[in-house]
């Protein structure tokens, strides 16, 4: 679907700050990955184009799925998956979002799961989105890369940046696997 990276771009530009954190009675505002996932979804939507075949679903339990048994996918709910349902040539992209305060095991986590739907299942891509406040691309791409060491079969993912006070969303890099 080459539609996708320019639907992802225009989407994430939509997104305004106050769905990267959210406000707290008698409380700092605090990140929700929920909140920005559902408004991500939304934007990109808007955007979808309707001649197409493939389907933007979000959070598709995998558990029990025939094909993905050696996958052990009872734990895996993708952010988002860019498929044809039941088809499992059509898959294209799968789509995993983390805050810039994400802990080192849920983006272990998120790595080995976008490595998996891309080697096993045959995905074409593999997405990370971060997303937050005036962090430096650079230094997360090197926390992120030390991380991805850790998982078993790494695939080739592309991270993205969203940064609220930076002027787009930008691809920034992709993880690649070491020989």
């Amino acid at each position: 679907m080459k539609e996708l990276t320019t639907i992802l771009k225009q989407a994430t530009n939509q997104i305004e700050s106050s769905y990267f954190h959210l406000e707290l009675d008698g409380g700092d505002p605090v990140y929700r990955e929920r909140v920005y996932c559902y408004e991500l979804y939304h934007q990109m939507r808007k955007l979808w184009p309707t001649n197409t075949s493939y389907y933007l679903n979000g959070e598709v339990d995998k558990s029990a799925h025939p094909k993905l048994e050696r996958l052990k996918a009872d734990h895996i709910k993708p952010d988002f998956l860019v498929h044809q349902p039941g088809n499992m040539r059509g898959n294209h992209a799968i789509i995993e979002v983390k805050t810039q305060k994400a802990q080192r095991g849920g983006v272990k986590k998120d790595l080995q799961s976008l490595s998996d739907f891309k080697n096993i299942v045959g995905y074409e891509r593999a997405i990370y989105l971060i997303y937050g406040y005036g962090f430096e691309p650079e230094g997360m791409t090197k926390w992120i890369s030390e991380i991805s060491k850790e998982v078993n079969n790494l695939a080739s993912i592309e991270l993205w940046y969203q940064i609220s006070d930076s002027a787009e969303a930008f691809q920034h890099c992709t993880i690649e696997p070491t020989a």
